[in-house]
């Protein structure tokens, strides 16, 4: 391939390669510096030989695993642990004891790692974390979110285990402390990975984690143009508690977000959430996708902040702390039937002051204690609809203010994740049931498990963000797959078993009918095991009345008792084989004279375990010629 020829700033067809990508994959890289997107781009084309953008655009489409190759092309995954180790040290010893100290006692941590990429950067936080609070303290208050647009990324990440090489940065003692050998790998400890959860989250288009102590992005927003940077940084603005803690990258600045975050520690790129934006502004805000404070406040922009505020997917209502209602959008009106009239007027005289929750009592409760409240499982339906699932957040407005305006009610619609929910908890329950039922196959399910708590924390991901639900469920789908795979081999193998037993006894039974003496099987206390068709034709008791019956209280023809002392010598082993010669009368009333020969039935450690009875008849008993005259 020729080398490549400058491209315009603005390729028509590169535009319209973006654009695919948007449309076919949900990958928006539209807002990436558009230099260094392209110089990836061309590098991918020209590994595979094609020129001109329309060209590989049709390669695309006609190669679904090229997908593949150019995200792992864009996304590069550069990273360490312990990346510039001076930037590190110092969130260590100057703000992670403070950010500890502004939680109460047993209280959660909150941390955010965005753009983990394989996960070095997010174990190096866990270990940080771990090394300040301890690792029992650590697993009972720290909760780390890490993210990225990767998703062969975050499968390496979720598996935390590196070559040594990759932990010649390390500290002394942190890699005996937190990591164990596992073949020429060292995987990350178990106990402190399960407090991480791993998820894919497009920082430009899906809606940010929140309530976070710390969040930690290093060295990504400098792939994005400065428009979806401030969106990006008004979004970590609206995740972060007050006063928390953002942590750059070596290579990013914040010249133009003062109003949103100020330097806490500018060497190593450390900066503090600054200022606390209007709730009603901050959904605007984000519904926008970027934006300032400091731009919200021009009039000019009201109308558009009323327009974009009613085209919020979530109902939001304003009550004053008087309990006059100030604000509701489009969708809370909607939802709960309110006329444009309806605001200015008191809560209490509306519907939806009880229904579907009461709201007074909460609202009261926030205005006296100044903070949010949660009410989650809140149902509500019109009639005649299915009902739908809410979770209600009561917030001050300001929050942390000592004069309250309001309180902001937002309900968010949590159906579609509280019917996944039911469906998750309904295969954990089939998954526990085949558990029970298949302890051989115990390795498999401690295997199964770990999916299944792979898939946990995902959708704990979903329940903060309320995304990337259905990759986990399909990861369960698939084990449950295996596992009910392994279930038919089980039933496959029980079969031929079950088959060559049904041979055998057949070929036993035919063994038996074939023989031309009568056999009887009899166990150790001398009860009838086996009844041969032969002994069934001479003494007329089928198979079925004498199994399991002690063959001395047998009501037939042939004199047991006599046979008695045989059996007990050979049951003894005081004797191989025993033979005794009785007169009978057969089934028909006819004397017979009977050969019974009795010998050992032998495990194959020699031990006797029953006795093998086998009669023949050898003649006409003495004196039954006279008996035919008799009865003549």
């Amino acid at each position: 391939m020729t080398a490549q020829q400058p491209q315009p700033a603005h390729d028509p067809q590169f535009e319209s390669l973006l654009e695919f990508l948007k449309a076919s994959r949900s990958f928006d890289f539209t807002g990436y510096k558009r230099s260094t997107l392209m110089r990836r781009v061309l590098k991918r084309m020209q590994t595979v030989g094609i020129e001109g953008f329309d060209a590989y655009r049709d390669h695309l489409e006609l190669n679904a695993g090229e997908f593949d190759e150019l995200f792992n092309t864009i996304l590069i995954n550069v990273t360490s642990f312990f990346r510039d180790p001076t930037a590190w040290e110092t969130l260590a010893r100057d703000f992670v004891p403070g950010m500890l100290a502004r939680t109460a006692p047993d209280g959660p941590v909150r941390v955010w790692s965005a753009g983990c990429a394989t996960g070095q950067e997010t174990y190096t936080l866990v270990m940080l974390l771990a090394e300040a609070l301890g690792p029992e303290r650590f697993r009972e208050r720290v909760k780390v979110y890490a993210t990225d647009a990767d998703n062969e990324a975050l499968a390496v990440a979720r598996l935390g285990a590196y070559d040594q090489e990759e932990l010649d940065e390390l500290p002394e003692g942190y890699r005996d402390r937190y990591f164990e050998r596992a073949g020429g790998r060292w995987s990350f400890r178990t106990d402190l990975r399960r407090q991480v959860i791993f998820g894919r989250h497009d920082l430009v288009q899906d809606a940010p984690i929140s309530h976070l102590d710390l969040l930690v992005c290093r060295n990504v927003l400098m792939y994005f143009n400065a428009d979806v940077q401030s969106r990006i940084l008004t979004r970590f603005h609206f995740a972060l508690a007050p006063q928390g803690v953002l942590f750059l990258g070596k290579a990013e600045m914040m010249r133009s977000h003062g109003d949103l975050f100020g330097p806490a520690h500018l060497p190593s790129r450390i900066f503090r959430k600054v200022g606390e934006a209007r709730v009603r502004d901050r959904l605007l805000t984000l519904g926008r996708g970027g934006g300032r404070q400091g731009a919200l406040a021009a009039p000019h922009q009201v109308t558009v902040r009323e327009a974009a505020l009613n085209a919020m997917p979530v109902a939001q209502l304003v009550v004053s702390p008087e309990g006059e209602l100030l604000l509701a959008n489009e969708s809370a009106r909607r939802l709960f039937a309110l006329a444009p009239a309806d605001v200015g007027r008191p809560l209490q005289d509306l519907t939806v002051s009880y229904r579907p929750v009461e709201l007074r009592s909460r609202i009261e409760q926030v205005v006296a204690e100044r903070r949010p409240v949660h009410l989650g499982g809140v149902e509500h339906g019109a009639p005649g609809e299915e009902a739908r699932s809410f979770d209600v957040e009561l917030c001050p407005l300001p929050p942390a203010a000592a004069e309250l305006v309001g309180v902001s009610i937002v309900f968010v619609d949590v159906t579609r994740h509280t019917r996944l929910q039911a469906e998750v908890e309904f295969a954990h329950q089939s998954l526990e049931t085949a558990f029970e039922e298949l302890q051989s196959t115990n390795e498999e399910l401690e295997t199964t498990n770990e999916e299944l708590q792979s898939t946990i924390e995902e959708l704990e991901t979903t329940n903060e963000e309320l995304q990337s639900s259905n990759e986990e469920l399909e990861t369960m789908n698939e084990e449950l797959q295996s596992t009910n795979e392994e279930l038919e081999t089980l039933n496959d193998e029980m079969q031929r078993r079950t088959g060559a037993l049904n041979d055998a006894n057949a070929y036993l039974s035919s063994v038996l009918t074939s023989l031309r003496s009568a056999v009887a099987v009899v166990d150790g206390d001398m009860r009838v095991q086996m009844w041969s068709p032969r002994m069934e034709e001479m003494w007329g008791l089928r198979a079925g009345e004498v199994q399991q019956q002690s063959l001395l209280h047998l009501d037939v023809g042939l004199p047991v008792d006599r046979l008695k002392p045989a059996l007990r010598a050979v049951l003894e082993g005081r004797a191989p084989f025993q033979e005794v010669a009785v007169d009978a009368v057969n089934r028909r009333g006819r004397p017979v004279r009977c050969a019974v020969g009795v010998s050992p039935l032998l495990t194959p450690s020699g031990q006797t375990r029953g006795a093998l009875v086998l009669v023949d008849e050898v003649g006409q008993a003495p004196g039954s010629a006279a008996v035919r005259n008799a009865a003549d």
